[in-house]
């Protein structure tokens, strides 16, 4: 099982997803005047912030990623379906993680991107758990592929040019 509900009174774990998360996002930075223009957006969120860092309270903030409906990419044209259905479920494209349908918790096929990252603090997360926010967690070995999958986004090497072959 991919998908599993825990308690509201368990602790915030690695692979909670977790709806109405407020994220900020900088509209427009005027430097001479050092004027910022800031909106905030409620999001689906997963923790990507590592399950020992949380258990033995090492942070105060916790990094996450924002959760999207597939068939919202799919309809906004940023993603094909075929791609939904192909490259991106199996993996094999960076920055973007699967996530199937789960009826029980209400979370249609969805895409992690893991190109938009923030950080919030622990205490928030906390608050939308008490007040039955989080909708699911993504159990273990499919977090553990999650954080891979992460890893790997961000620390691979890109050659300027493909190896000769002959």
């Amino acid at each position: 099982m991919i998908f599993a509900r825990p308690a509201d009174d368990q602790a915030i774990d690695q692979g909670d997803i977790l709806d109405g998360c407020p994220v900020l996002g900088v509209l427009d930075y005027d430097v001479e005047n050092g004027a910022v223009k800031i909106k905030h957006v409620f999001h689906r969120v997963v923790v990507l912030t590592q399950t020992c860092d949380l258990a033995n309270q090492k942070v105060s903030r916790v990094l996450v990623g924002v959760v999207l409906p597939a068939q919202a990419l799919v309809d906004q044209r940023i993603i094909k379906a075929a791609d939904v259905k192909g490259p991106i479920r199996q993996g094999r494209v960076f920055g973007w993680y699967f996530l199937p349908r789960h009826d029980e918790s209400g979370l249609p096929e969805s895409i992690i991107d893991l190109r938009q990252l923030h950080t919030v603090r622990l205490n928030l997360l906390q608050t939308l758990t008490r007040l039955g926010k989080r909708v699911t967690r993504i159990q273990p070995l499919y977090r553990e592929h999650l954080a891979k999958h992460l890893g790997d986004t961000y620390s691979r090497i890109g050659l300027p040019e493909p190896y000769p072959s002959d």
